[in-house]
């Protein structure tokens, strides 16, 4: 394992930050990206999500970055809000040296007129979605005229949801002096084609996903499709994960699991598509806040999901790509964690259970369904409450806390948060949930 410190160009400040933020060494992507990206180089990665490729590209994006000048200077471009929203957060925890350095985040599905309010002030790094980039750029808020790096995180992603259009334009308002950093996980011949269009000379690194499987202990248990809730619900109580993500391929099996978790009183939410923007963000912060043990979720809404500590992923049917399954399992293991993922496969799923063998180059791990075994519970740890209120109602942090410890008599030891978010503030605390 290498070093940050063996870049030598990392300066000090930086490298106390890492260690802080518990960066101790390089993953296989860092260290063979990063040299390349701090010299100002063209790279295009083939790695897989929770490979550390996001630190890769932001190391090297904040080495370019002056914060005296109030311009944009960086650009990374992201497939879904999600993803660009944990970017940004990590970008803000690797740019903690770097003070007074403005990060903002322009996505669809938030308000044009807040966007544009916030941009009266140039951010330093933007991290956006491509369609709502480009109407900025339209519109003449966002200047790239001083863009040193941009950014494409997770691009295969970015075109299979329709993108390819949008970014073409997004690059025409950019500097062609710039620095162009693309990562993809699959490397079809559209992202081959981007990248002749859009890179110079690049150094191409791929990292395969045998070479870069996290300790995971993998499960692999056969039963048939109406067994499979059953199966889960008796797992769940024999494991007792503190947080479990469980994948599903439709919307429509990805509610029906949900449903019969919280029927036998396992705390579960689901994600899909046919949520509202608004319902998946409350989604999302309600699990990493521990108010729900299970989360359910489809293959694209979960796309950039980042539990640090999932303690075990679940596929409730097995994914169609095998490199897909290798995402999924990746997420329990992340920072050099271990994880356990148990697969259920039904006798018409054989043959994705032989293609996964195939590709890991590993012998599947079956094992015996549990029989007789009781359904236990899983209770939520926690409850989170969304209250609507913020600036406008010139409401404060400590006014919350007045009101949840001195109205409702709840004890201040129990409250775990108090912070604001998009306007509401959100608060982690020991009983109810509103919204």
């Amino acid at each position: 394992m290498t070093a940050f410190s063996t870049l030598n160009v990392l300066p000090p400040a930086q490298l106390t930050n890492l260690n802080e933020l518990g960066y101790l060494t390089m993953t296989p992507v860092q260290a063979a990206a990063l040299p390349a990206i701090l010299a100002g180089k063209d790279v295009r990665v083939q790695a897989k999500t929770g490979s550390g490729k996001t630190a890769a590209f932001g190391l090297g994006l904040l080495q370019q970055i002056d914060a005296s000048l109030f311009q944009t200077q960086a650009l990374v471009l992201c497939p879904t809000r999600e993803l660009a929203d944990q970017v940004a957060g990590e970008l803000r925890r690797l740019a903690r040296f770097l003070p007074n350095t403005k990060i903002l985040t322009l996505c669809g599905g938030q308000p044009f007129g807040m966007q544009r309010d916030s941009l009266q002030h140039a951010p330093h790094i933007i991290v956006a979605t491509p369609g709502r980039l480009l109407d900025h750029l339209q519109k003449g808020t966002v200047s790239l005229d001083a863009l040193n790096t941009l950014v494409m995180d997770e691009a295969d992603r970015m075109l299979d949801m329709g993108f390819s259009d949008a970014i073409d334009d997004v690059i025409r308002f950019a500097p062609a002096s710039r620095q162009t950093l693309l990562f993809s996980a699959t490397w079809p011949e559209a992202i081959a084609a981007i990248s002749g269009r859009v890179q110079r000379d690049p150094l191409a690194i791929e990292i395969d996903s045998t070479d870069a499987l996290p300790p995971i202990e993998q499960q692999f248990y056969e039963t048939s499709s109406k067994g499979k809730i059953p199966l889960l619900q008796r797992l769940l109580s024999l494991h007792q994960p503190s947080s479990c993500v469980v994948f599903c391929n439709t919307k429509k099996d990805c509610q029906a699991v949900c449903d019969a978790l919280n029927e036998v009183g396992q705390s579960a939410l689901s994600l899909h598509g046919n949520l509202e923007q608004r319902d998946r963000d409350q989604t999302l912060v309600r699990f990493a806040n521990g108010s729900a043990r299970v989360l359910v979720a489809t293959d694209v809404a979960a796309r950039g999901l980042d539990i640090k500590s999932l303690e075990l992923v679940v596929n409730f049917e097995l994914a169609w790509d095998p490199e897909v399954h290798v995402h999924r399992i990746g997420r329990t293991a992340r920072a050099g964690n271990s994880g356990l993922a148990i697969s259920f496969c039904a006798p018409e799923e054989a043959q994705r259970a032989n293609i996964i063998s195939d590709m890991l180059q590993i012998k599947l791990n079956w094992q015996t369904p549990p029989v007789n075994s009781s359904i236990v519970p899983l209770e939520a740890e926690m409850a989170t409450l969304c209250i609507d209120g913020g600036k406008k109602a010139k409401m404060r942090p400590g006014d919350v806390l007045g009101a949840l410890t001195g109205d409702i008599g709840l004890d201040g030891a129990d409250i775990g948060q108090n912070r604001r978010a998009s306007g509401a503030c959100l608060c982690r605390g020991a009983s109810g949930c509103c919204s």
